[in-house]
């Protein structure tokens, strides 16, 4: 981490991302109060309710920025985003129907999917060095991951002398910060793309998905990530509460025990990906988080504390070692100038991923309990990572840098394309 601090661009951006992130936590505390405030015994129905919300966001809106980043500067994206963010949760504590709840979180959610995938396509430009760039995907899984832990207990303690509508003035002072941070930063220049029609550039990641090995296999580690990791974000308060007989203090207690997994994925990737690579770290993450599950169906026969937080922490650890050397192979997958709409479709394509598992936990795990839900989400998993094996070949997995001029783009256009050859471990000029 010493080195990454001298790149002063870098360290702004993360500190952006940082702040943000504990306002997005506070936040989420806030709106679980917010809705029992209004909706009562009918707030898990509303917070369902805005999670789909959020999902289609994320989904829908992604792509279309991404189309937009290499015309707009991606620093006004993520300046405009951060402004929308802070003043959408300044009115959150003024509203009084769940439909307000429903229209202020879609504009919530749109601006977080413009301004994420627009983040994480500035890193590769700002930190060339491919293990500079390792070591930032590292930085910002585990912030991630220390953010779900450290959240909900700095609103606790807040909560003792505040309001929860304290709490959303807090999230637009951390937004407010983030933009501050973003504004007095030089963010480099996405590479105009050669395609001048919005809807070529549009679907241009998209269609990388599609045509390079590589990113189909992420498509399909994705889907490994959205069905184990949805055991945990949509069961632990019904495992914690019917199978253990906790408290609701536990509930975050067990979430912190899988939020120390992927904490730990993220030191030790880097690590793991000196040596071996990043279609093995992937590949052993999944199985990680695979058999955890195996044993969360075995779990909920006859569950212990122990037991649990052995499950729950693989799944995490596994999810982390799955998710974090994605931005590396995105990285390097397709033309320069597409590195934009192909970060936005990983993100767009990740969440439909989610969009699926998690009703899919929520409503199967209410009509047929635990067992079978896991059981399914297992199944789900396990033919997802097989795809993934079976589209990403180990043969493919040696990739040669070779640069071309694109006669779409004019004279003296050059892009890089990955072209995978076995007899080399790392990319070389071609």
């Amino acid at each position: 981490m010493r080195t990454l601090l001298h790149h002063r661009v870098y360290v702004k951006l993360f500190a952006a991302q940082l702040v943000a992130l504990v306002g997005t936590g506070l936040a989420t505390v806030a709106l679980g109060l917010l809705a029992y405030d209004i909706a009562g015994g009918s707030a898990g129905v509303v917070l369902g309710t805005a999670l789909a919300v959020k999902m289609i966001a994320y989904v829908t809106v992604s792509p279309i920025v991404g189309g937009l980043n290499d015309r707009v500067p991606r620093r006004v994206v993520m300046v405009t985003a951060d402004v929308v963010r802070g003043l959408v949760v300044l009115a959150l504590p003024f509203v009084t129907q769940v439909w307000q709840v429903y229209a202020l979180i879609a504009v919530l959610q749109s601006a977080s999917a413009a301004f994420t995938p627009t983040f994480q396509s500035v890193l590769p430009d700002v930190l060339p060095d491919e293990s500079d760039y390792t070591r930032a995907l590292s930085a910002s899984q585990f912030a991630s991951a220390a953010e779900t832990i450290l959240s909900p207990l700095l609103a606790a303690v807040a909560l003792t002398v505040l309001t929860f509508h304290d709490l959303f003035v807090g999230t637009a002072a951390g937004f407010a910060v983030s933009a501050a941070l973003v504004v007095t930063t030089v963010v480099p220049a996405a590479r105009r793309s050669s395609r001048d029609r919005f809807r070529d550039r549009l679907s241009s990641g998209m269609r990388a998905f599609g045509t390079v090995p590589a990113l189909r296999a992420v498509l399909a580690f994705d889907l490994v990530i959205a069905a184990t990791g949805a055991i945990t974000l949509v069961s632990t308060v019904n495992v914690v509460r019917d199978l253990l007989a906790g408290s609701e203090a536990d509930v975050a207690l067990l979430l912190a025990v899988s939020g120390a997994g992927t904490a730990t994925a993220a030191v030790l990737a880097p690590l793991l990906l000196r040596v071996v690579h990043e279609r093995t770290v992937m590949l052993a993450g999944s199985v990680i988080a695979l058999v955890s599950v195996g044993g969360a169906v075995a779990l909920s026969a006859g569950a212990s504390w122990g037991s649990a937080c052995v499950v729950w922490a693989g799944i995490g650890l596994g999810n982390g070692l799955t998710l974090m050397p994605i931005g590396r192979v995105l990285r390097r997958a397709g033309r320069l100038d597409d590195r934009p709409a192909v970060f936005a479709a990983q993100f767009s394509l990740s969440h439909a991923c989610w969009l699926l598992t998690y009703p899919l936990t929520g409503r199967l795990g209410t009509a047929a309990g635990f067992a079978v839900t896991w059981a399914v989400l297992l199944g789900l998993g396990v033919s997802a990572a097989v795809t993934a094996l079976v589209v990403w070949p180990r043969r493919l997995t040696r990739p040669v840098l070779h640069t071309h001029v694109d006669t779409a783009a004019g004279p003296g256009w050059a892009h890089s394309h990955e072209v995978m050859d076995d007899e080399h471990h790392h990319p070389v000029p071609a």
